[in-house]
């Protein structure tokens, strides 16, 4: 019995000073990813009264959330007894191997620092860029995330992002609209644009600067194409789009001596004796 109490108390201190700093680790732990939560936020609303760029306001969001968590899991660990020299050593190196492995996401970092800095695209601007179009939501630290047409989520890296060809749909204030609208051979070439014409004059969306161009684009197998170049602002491109589809074809199918061709082939058979 008595070599019994002499181990408890001999481990006792022990235990209750590694309880104390097991229980002291787990409420920084606790403590300092509420404060990584609070500060973030608080961080974000600055950034938005502030007006901060959206783009920036996300990659930065996301840099203090990384910092101050990898920095509440270091204090946390120290307090358990660890040596911080040690620690340091070893994370450095743990650090080097990951980096070494994780190459492509430390590109993806240096990317998204490159897209905040030379800004070829922002937040709400319709991009195509690695094959793949869609609207900017977030730029985060290493991905940029785009929202197609059809509604769904696409995550770029932002490494290949940054190094590739990006177009930007919606830079620019205005853009052009581009048509190819047929006509059969034979029918009049004048009559079809002066047609084209009118039902330009009709669309409101169309601006007058730059003018709208009107030529004869190819002579096709089928049809004599006629190429328009129209410009409108750059949020009414579909509206103008779809307006001059539609009503160029009522237009054609209206106008006597114009109509719109179809793909022909004249077969010719000779008679074998």
């Amino acid at each position: 019995m008595s070599e019994a109490q002499n181990l408890f108390d001999e481990y006792l201190p022990l235990v209750i000073s590694w309880g104390i700093q097991i229980i002291t680790a787990l409420v920084i732990l606790v403590v300092g990813l509420w404060l990584t939560k609070f500060i973030t936020k608080k961080a974000d609303s600055l950034m938005g009264k502030r007006d901060v760029d959206a783009g920036l306001r996300t990659f930065i969001r996301s840099l203090i959330n990384i910092l101050l968590k990898l920095l509440v899991f270091i204090t946390a660990i120290t307090q358990l007894g660890f040596e911080m020299t040690s620690f340091v050593a070893i994370l450095g190196a743990a650090g080097l191997a990951v980096g070494m492995a994780f190459s492509g996401t430390l590109s993806n970092f240096a990317g998204g620092v490159m897209i905040l800095v030379f800004k070829p695209y922002k937040v709400g601007d319709f991009i195509e860029a690695q094959g793949v179009s869609g609207t900017v939501q977030e730029i985060q630290i290493f991905n940029t995330i785009l929202t197609k047409l059809d509604n769904r989520t696409i995550f770029l890296p932002n490494g290949p992002t940054a190094s590739g060809t990006i177009t930007n749909l919606t830079r620019n204030e205005v853009r052009r609209v581009d048509f190819s609208f047929g006509i059969a051979y034979g029918e009049s070439y004048p009559l079809a644009v002066e047609t084209i014409k009118n039902v330009v004059a009709t669309c409101d969306k169309v601006i007058d600067e730059p003018a709208p161009f009107y030529g004869l684009g190819e002579l096709a197998d089928s049809s004599v194409n006629i190429t328009v170049r129209l410009w409108c602002k750059t949020p009414d491109y579909w509206d103008v789009y779809f307006y001059m589809n539609e009503k160029i074809y009522e237009a054609f199918e209206n106008t006597e001596g114009l109509s719109i061709p179809f793909p022909q082939m004249d077969v010719h058979m000779d008679k074998v004796n």
